[in-house]
């Protein structure tokens, strides 16, 4: 079964799109519009009533709905639909205290608040909050931002990549469509999560002669016939479109 993606352009270039309940990682350096590729991935499921649920372990999720809210995207009424949920599980302590806490928006667009480790969110903690949530709301459609987050919380590094894989390894059982998002800056700098996810896009962001261009790449799809070319992206009011390749 395709999942479609809601990104303009994207999914003519593998098949259609993604396979069900399987993990994706979006990659890039900032500015790049992958936090908007996570978001039109879940407006895209939420029109044909798939729950989804964005993860966010760096911004908060207000100022990703309200950059979001920018485009003809209509968020604020799946938000109040139920449709799209946000959890908050990155660190919250305060110079002034010494708890840290897990902010969470409700189905009911409200705040709430819950205390947790008086550390970074280690992928073990990420991963029980993540499957609390899927199973309580029976999400079908999952974005993490960002992996980066936790990648580096192993007390011993030489157990990160052990850890990590772990992590994605778990994810694909939780019987939703996930997308991982990621600050990496360069494609050809491997990493545990590439090898462990099922498709890997990387969204560029650079200098071309006196301007500056974005584009798509699909570097690794298994299970489908893909497009592996570099491809312009633009941003619209419906968000990010891919269109012709890059030469």
């Amino acid at each position: 079964m395709r999942i479609a993606t809601g990104i303009d352009g994207f999914d003519e270039l593998i098949e259609g799109g993604f396979l069900d309940e399987r993990v994706y990682l979006v990659s890039g350096p900032p500015g790049c519009g992958k936090t908007t590729f996570g978001m039109q991935f879940l407006l895209q499921g939420a029109k044909t009533d798939d729950v989804g649920l964005y993860v966010t372990l760096l911004e908060s999720p207000q100022n990703i709905i309200d950059d979001i809210s920018n485009y003809s995207l209509n968020l604020q009424s799946y938000i109040k639909s139920r449709k799209v949920l946000f959890a908050d599980l990155g660190p919250r302590l305060e110079y002034s205290s010494v708890n840290n806490f897990n902010e969470i928006i409700t189905p009911e667009y409200e705040i709430g608040t819950a205390s947790i480790e008086n550390e970074a969110p280690s992928p073990a903690l990420v991963y029980k909050e993540i499957a609390n949530y899927v199973n309580e709301y029976n999400v079908k459609r999952l974005v993490i931002d960002s992996l980066s987050a936790i990648r580096f919380t192993a007390k011993d590094i030489s157990l990160e990549e052990k850890e990590m894989s772990r992590f994605v390894r778990h994810l694909k059982k939780l019987g939703c469509t996930t997308v991982l998002i990621s600050e990496m800056t360069d494609p050809q700098s491997y990493t545990t999560e590439q090898f462990a996810s099922h498709g890997v896009i990387f969204l560029h962001n650079f200098l071309y002669g006196k301007s500056m261009v974005r584009a798509l790449q699909v570097i690794k799809m298994r299970g489908t016939k893909h497009d592996c070319d570099m491809r312009t992206v633009e941003f619209n009011k419906s968000g990010l479109k891919v269109s012709n390749k890059l030469e």
